[in-house]
């Protein structure tokens, strides 16, 4: 298994970023992409929550009543942000736990599935009880729907994507820990709803069934975000001899710079544009 590494970074934001953006967390890992593809890091794993923000995809700020929908998450008490990958809306608060698994194709190419598998394997590791019952394909009727959709007994808990830059490989994956995944799913349905207005569109927004999504809270036993990743060290340290909790060093803060700074300036120029329609 490749998850088995001679040394393992673990770097713990679950905590420390909740208040901020999370252009933060996406100018973080994309730092740690190039350390790690650089063979200036060992391989990584994050752990990150933030509160009350809905992180949009390429092809939501394509909405033909995307402010309607905006002014709603808003009125709702969360602040939509642009990322800069692909992939449709997703939650994210205080009850989510994002988690990013940093490696390297320095030495050993890995396809995308192998990417996209490592993770799975992971998250198995993570809740063993249940390892079994964890199935990965696409479920319909979720938000941000994709063929790594992590689900229990049909009903989707966490969703995965992926980022490739410089021989690194970013794998992130939002699991659903605590509350209600139904409540979460309806929210975005309704975003939608004030975004389309109806209107047929040539891209095909998802049409959200909240029913087929939940919490693991509800599909395994009630847990926090703090249970997971005092389970996800514990994970850790047994696929590796060596876990290091490592801070950025001075290279990884000047670059962490560079990236937040073209991050932000992109999610202004996106949202200005989305202002001028």
């Amino acid at each position: 298994m490749i998850l088995h590494q001679p040394i393992w970074r673990f770097i713990d934001q679950s905590i420390t970023n909740k208040m901020k953006s999370p252009l933060e967390s996406f100018a973080t890992d994309d730092t740690l992409c190039e350390a790690v593809g650089a063979g200036n890091s060992p391989w990584t794993i994050r752990t990150w929550v933030h509160d009350a923000s809905v992180v949009l995809g390429i092809q939501d700020h394509r909405l033909p009543h995307l402010h309607d929908g905006q002014a709603y998450l808003q009125q709702r008490g969360y602040t939509p942000i642009v990322r800069n990958s692909g992939g449709l809306a997703v939650v994210l608060d205080s009850g989510i736990l994002n988690v990013s698994l940093i490696m390297s194709e320095h030495d050993t190419r890995l396809s995308i599935d192998d990417a996209y598998e490592a993770m799975v394997s992971l998250i198995r590791l993570l809740f063993p009880g249940a390892a079994e019952r964890i199935e990965a394909y696409e479920i319909v009727g979720s938000y941000c729907p994709g063929s790594f959709d992590l689900s229990i007994d049909g009903k989707k808990f966490a969703g995965i994507s992926q980022r490739r830059m410089r021989q690194g490989i970013a794998v992130q994956i939002y699991i659903c820990i605590e509350g209600s995944g139904a409540d979460r799913a309806a929210l975005i349905r309704d975003f939608y709803s004030e975004s389309l207005k109806g209107e047929t569109t040539k891209f095909q927004y998802p049409q959200i069934t909240p029913h087929v999504m939940a919490s693991i809270s509800e599909l395994i036993t009630p847990m926090t975000v703090s249970d997971v990743v005092a389970r996800l060290q514990h994970v850790v340290m047994e696929l590796t001899n060596d876990m290091r909790y490592m801070p950025f060093t001075e290279e990884e803060n000047t670059r962490y710079v560079y990236y937040l700074t073209r991050i932000l300036e992109r999610n202004d120029k996106m949202l200005d544009n989305m202002d001028k329609r």
